[in-house]
């Protein structure tokens, strides 16, 4: 990152077009993802392939692990192919279960585009395909090899992919990942440490109508559980309960219960404190067991050195084509998480202006398909150059 200057290049100059933009993400955000439907998140895959595999890029598909989605690897056309370059990041994979569209469908209302997993973040991944389309057309070529990898299970802590993202990190010299911008229409530079945690009680079976007293309920156990853990949430560490399950009649008391747990910290030694916690988790009903069982976690990403220059870079980038891009250490993990971790330098959150993730009135300011992706066809012009 030492002497890097900003070359003569006009991002401004190509011919972006909003809402053409908007045309063609309406086809990746119509086509449903969510992360637990791996057929679904495989033909969104397919879809993102296809439209690479017409900008010229070699098309490697991965199988996934544990029932989830793998990838698809993207290599574009380079002569130094072979060498470190640039690394696009993201997952296209969703929070909305298929058949979200007949109730939140596709629509542009107000200078905004809406859509289950528009903002989070297909809109983000769809402009980057663009900016890559939109260097190809003028005839330039990136001073790196460009790599584009999009995932299937991001929003489930990454299960099947992390290794492989890692791997590609470590191939490359940057990494940019196009999450969600930042509410002020800023960037991530580093983030919080995640972990998730599945939480089970057991408890003893009886009649609800003829002898409840007999039984010792489970999802009673859970639900003291749930306040208690919530209850630890502090301005470092966050706890949240986000699904649970329990019982199967009305008439039975509950013999077994299951919550999965989110954990976010500012640190990894938060995270750690906070781990314990939850281990250490007892019933209130002695009759009743807990059991608790960590699952993956996501590593604090401490910003260095050759990422706060490439947050220079950027930033100067930006500023060129006339807005700003603060920066930020942000909660909600990515597999930023997992490049910045590995010291690789990384630039995340440079995806489109939007609002709402993970709720049914998710949606992209439409003028920022452009806007970011100006920007990242500026990243991948003068990186490395």
């Amino acid at each position: 990152m030492k002497n890097m200057t900003i070359l003569d290049f006009n991002a401004a100059s190509l011919p972006f077009d909003s809402n053409e933009m908007a045309r063609g993400l309406r086809g990746w955000v119509e086509q449903e993802s969510p992360s637990y439907d791996p057929a679904a998140v495989e033909k969104m895959l397919a879809l993102a392939a296809r439209d690479l595999a017409v900008l010229g890029a070699d098309i490697q598909h991965i199988a996934g692990t544990g029932g989830f989605t793998g990838c698809v690897k993207a290599s574009l056309p380079h002569p130094r192919k072979s060498e470190p370059g640039i690394l696009i990041a993201g997952h296209m994979d969703t929070v909305h279960p298929v058949g979200t569209l007949a109730h939140f469908g596709w629509r542009e209302e107000g200078g905004r585009c809406f859509g289950p997993g528009v903002f989070d973040m297909k809109a983000g991944n769809y402009l980057s395909v663009e900016a890559i389309g939109q260097l190809r057309k003028a005839g330039l070529t990136t001073p790196l090899p460009v790599t584009v990898l999009f995932t299937g299970d991001e929003e489930v802590g990454t299960p099947a992919n992390r290794a492989i993202i890692e791997a590609e990190a470590r191939r490359n010299r940057y990494v940019l990942v196009p999450e969600p911008a930042r509410r002020d229409g800023g960037v991530v530079t580093g983030r919080y440490a995640i972990a998730r945690f599945n939480l089970t009680t057991r408890g003893k079976p009886s009649h609800a109508g003829l002898r409840l007293d007999e039984g010792r309920s489970a999802v009673r156990e859970m639900a003291h559980q749930i306040i208690a853990i919530e209850a630890m949430t502090d301005d470092e560490a966050g706890f949240n309960v986000g699904v649970v399950h329990g019982g199967q009649w009305a008439n039975c008391v509950a013999t077994h219960c299951e919550a999965k747990v989110l954990v976010s910290a500012t640190t990894d030694e938060v995270l750690a404190r906070a781990a314990e916690r939850m281990m250490a988790l007892k019933p209130v009903n002695p009759a009743v067991e807990v059991h608790v069982e960590q699952d993956v976690i996501r590593p604090v990403w401490t910003t260095n050195d050759e990422t706060w220059a490439l947050y220079n870079h950027a930033s100067a980038l930006a500023r060129n084509l006339g807005f700003e891009i603060p920066h930020q250490n942000s909660g909600g993990g990515s597999d930023g998480n997992f490049t910045g971790a590995l010291g690789v330098p990384t630039l995340d959150g440079l995806g489109a202006r939007g609002e709402g993730p993970h709720t049914l009135e998710e949606h992209i300011v439409t003028e920022s398909l452009a806007e970011r992706g100006r920007l990242m066809a500026a990243l991948l012009a003068t990186l490395g150059a």
